[in-house]
């Protein structure tokens, strides 16, 4: 019998501040990325509930300057729209701290999967969360989030909007204040998208925070700039009412489409936490139906009004795409869409060409527990329960070279499993990094000087096991029940989600070595 839900997330692993837009019959829908690179990662669809990834926004390493971001700084909540034959990509860009520098910029393209262009920076747009409208008339406006002068409360913001010229994208005209969070007690106000609709403009927003207080909001004026009147049934969908181990909770950040067959949906970020409220995925796409009601104000059209594990399929033709497969061998010349490094590498560390069919890794100074670019190459843990393998070979020509495979949250909490010399021995290393702090687990001398080696992990929710092997079919236990906690969004308080790849250092000294990775394998489990 075949089945007429979907199952959420839409997206598993750390994909978080959804926009969606239409265009005919196809969906196109983009994400945050933080300091990964390529960053903004966009994707394709035809029936709402089966993606591809097809491109980035940010795909070249001079388009943007991370100036060597913390993790949870860089790209955060872009929104995609598209009018007149063009797509556009509006993104809030945090170098230097996260109440510090926020640049807003607009990148462009004829096709969704790219080329994009280079960065347009809106001159005067501070905050962070901005979005695009474009008005019946051929007006644009940039709608942004703002901290309010007067504070008269932790976390007072507001939204506020602007018109853009049309040709240079800068600031045209009096900016509006069109909500102000003192009229509804709200707090942390941001993520607006403004909407039209039977002579409405809609301006939904996200507000008390990111985490369990996080909610979708609503509101509605005649004029893109008057006096938006607040929906008397917010919030339109949270999850802050129901317990911190609810199976999907910090639900909000939202955007929302329609279809071609007149349906209506809203995607938006969400967990999946475990013991503790801790959550190692970070956050996800989620997808709920809407509906609008005889007062004109949308609702959750479901049965309990929340987000939830199933959902009923949209009314639209099932489209299925290949998934990406579980084993890379490494035989492209590029890496394909689900790698990242850590900013943009912009002294090449990896290369698929030197030896084809390996991922080689140059060993650098640069190590994992500093703010960097190092010797990194990793995609998303998109599983609370997963096995990742990997063949590595690699001889350490001194004891301060190591390389293996890396569970990152960020640059102050991950696992490194490595091979280095020691007393003229190869030894496999498992070291845990806490508070930028790194401490060695343990230790194991391998049984011979042989180059090449297996190493795996196998995820549990809450754990980590960690495996070693001399043939491809061995798996040696090495580390069992690992605390997983260490990787919880929760612990870092940040914004990204646990990375895991292959990783090589010559920790802080000059090194001509590297290693090579013959293939990746990831699979949920």
């Amino acid at each position: 019998m075949l089945r007429n839900t979907f199952k959420n997330p839409l997206l598993s692993g750390f994909y978080p501040d959804p926009s969606i837009c239409r265009v005919g019959e196809d969906y196109y829908m983009v994400t945050s990325s933080f300091v990964y690179y390529p960053g903004l990662p966009i994707f394709h669809s035809r029936d709402l509930t089966h993606w591809e990834q097809i491109g980035h926004g940010i795909h070249r390493p001079d388009q943007l300057d991370y100036k060597n971001c913390e993790t949870s700084l860089g790209l955060w909540a872009p929104t995609i729209r598209y009018h007149n034959g063009t797509f556009y990509i509006i993104n809030t860009f945090v170098s230097e701290g996260r109440e510090a520098r926020r640049d807003n910029y607009i990148i462009t393209a004829k096709e969704p999967s790219g080329p994009w262009s280079d960065p347009i920076f809106i001159e005067g747009a501070d905050g962070i969360d901005s979005s695009l409208f474009f008005d019946d008339d051929g007006s644009i406006w940039y709608a942004g989030n703002y901290i309010s002068d007067e504070q008269l409360y932790e976390g007072h913001h507001g939204i506020y909007l602007n018109q853009l010229n049309p040709d240079t994208f800068q600031f045209e005209g009096p900016r509006y204040i069109i909500w102000d969070g003192k009229k509804t007690c709200s707090r942390w106000i941001e993520a607006p998208h403004i909407y039209k609709k039977d002579g409405w403009y809609y301006l939904m927003v996200a507000e008390g925070g990111t985490f369990i207080n996080h909610s979708v909001q609503i509101a509605r004026c005649r004029t893109i700039h008057g006096d938006y009147e607040i929906c008397p049934r917010n919030p339109l969908l949270s999850h802050r009412h129901l317990p911190v181990l609810n199976p999907i909770s910090v639900t909000g950040h939202a955007d929302i489409t329609d279809t071609q067959n007149g349906e209506w949906w809203m995607v938006l970020l969400a967990v999946r936490p475990y013991c503790g409220g801790h959550y190692n995925l970070g956050r996800e796409t989620f997808m709920v139906p809407m509906v609008w009601a005889e007062d004109g104000w949308p609702m959750i059209d479901n049965e309990n009004g929340m987000v939830n594990e199933e959902e009923r399929l949209p009314n639209l033709p099932k489209t299925v795409y290949p998934p990406i497969p579980e084993n890379d061998n490494f035989e492209s010349s590029s890496l394909q869409m689900q790698w990242n490094t850590i900013h943009p590498p912009l002294d090449m560390f990896y290369s698929l060409t030197e030896r084809p069919g390996y991922l080689r890794l140059q060993l650098r100074p640069e190590v994992m527990e500093e703010i960097c670019t190092p010797s990194f190459v990793g995609r998303r843990q998109c599983h609370k329960d997963f096995f990742a393998r990997t063949s590595m070979e690699f001889l350490p020509s001194t004891p301060y070279e190591e390389a293996g495979i890396a569970l990152v949250q960020d640059d102050r909490f991950h696992y490194l499993m490595t091979v280095r010399e020691k007393e003229a021995m190869l030894f496999l290393q498992l070291w845990k990094t806490e508070h930028g702090n790194r401490i060695l687990l343990q230790e194991k001398a391998l049984k011979n000087r042989k180059n090449k080696i297996y190493l795996s992990v196998q995820g549990h929710t809450e754990s980590y096991n960690f495996y070693y092997g001399y043939e491809e079919q061995e798996c040696i236990l090495f580390a069992e029940n690992v605390d997983g906690t260490l990787l919880s969004s929760v612990i870092n308080e940040g914004f990204t989600g646990t990375y895991i790849g292959m990783y090589a250092s010559s920790n802080h000294t000059d090194s001509s070595n590297h290693a090579d990775f013959d293939w990746f394998n990831y699979q949920g489990i």
